[in-house]
């Protein structure tokens, strides 16, 4: 695809948003061709995936401003959409995604990492949704994510007033899970990356599942679902062999996602 790259390295698949020039600003050509590159991800064989931004400058310093200027209110709408539906789109994905935030992760930036299971940042990391002041509100996700990842009051100064926080800031949030110097980021994400590859992939997958839309229900429900996404592992042969590997006090033999 033109501006993102795509990467296997075993079971761990890399995306790279690549519009280096414009600090890796979504405009609708990103956006398609990012859906087109989750679309392809072979499920079978990718375990884990990162998403990251070309450079050390900048994730996704956000969405296109030169683009959305000139964009009517239906077609404001529509845009929004697009986003919203690719940034879904990574977040109900059956493997985990991982974003290494490696500078600016600003409007969409900031959203597209929200979107991932897991973020690691660089100690250059900002994060920020800077729309109101640009007349608009963000519209790929920010209002609803960003409330449920960090305390609601902060949540809601860094959406109404455009406040951005450095990646200490997002530590101490709960925003991001860790914080890297720029070039330890790439190597701490992959490390993290192989270490959920390794596990029983349905397992995981599951575990993914019970998680995200647990958090939508009430208790009762959600435990009862997590009860089925239990069951779900057993008979298969990664569940047999995990546990016979532990009774038999030895390393179990690499899962198969089966």
């Amino acid at each position: 695809m033109g501006f993102v790259k795509y990467e296997p390295q075993g079971a761990v698949a890399v995306i790279t948003i690549d519009r280096e020039k414009a600090l890796n600003a979504l405009n609708s050509e990103v956006l398609e061709d990012l859906d087109k590159v989750i679309d392809g991800v072979d499920l079978e064989t990718i375990r884990c995936l990162i998403i990251t931004g070309a450079g050390q400058k900048s994730f996704v310093a956000g969405a296109d401003i030169g683009e959305m200027s000139s964009l009517t209110q239906a077609e404001g709408e529509a845009f929004g959409k697009k986003g919203n539906a690719v940034f879904r789109k990574i977040e109900t994905l059956p493997i985990p995604v991982i974003a290494a935030v490696n500078g600016f992760a600003l409007g969409g930036g900031c959203e597209l990492s929200m979107s991932c299971d897991i973020r690691l940042a660089s100690e250059n990391a900002t994060f920020g949704q800077p729309e109101v002041g640009l007349g608009i509100t963000a519209g790929f996700g920010g209002t609803q994510r960003l409330a449920r990842l960090i305390p609601t009051g902060k949540a809601k100064e860094m959406l109404y007033a455009c406040t951005n926080i450095k990646a200490a800031d997002a530590l101490s949030w709960g925003l991001v899970n860790a914080v890297y110097p720029a070039d330890e980021l790439m190597p701490a994400a992959l490390k993290l990356a192989g270490k959920i590859a390794n596990n029983a992939p349905i397992a995981v997958r599951n575990t993914k599942k019970a998680i995200n839309d647990g958090l939508e229900m009430g208790m009762d429900d959600a435990i009862a679902f997590e009860a089925k996404q239990f069951g779900g592992c057993f008979e298969s042969a990664d569940q047999k062999e995990g546990m016979a590997a532990f009774l038999e006090k030895r390393k179990h033999e690499p899962f198969q996602n089966k």
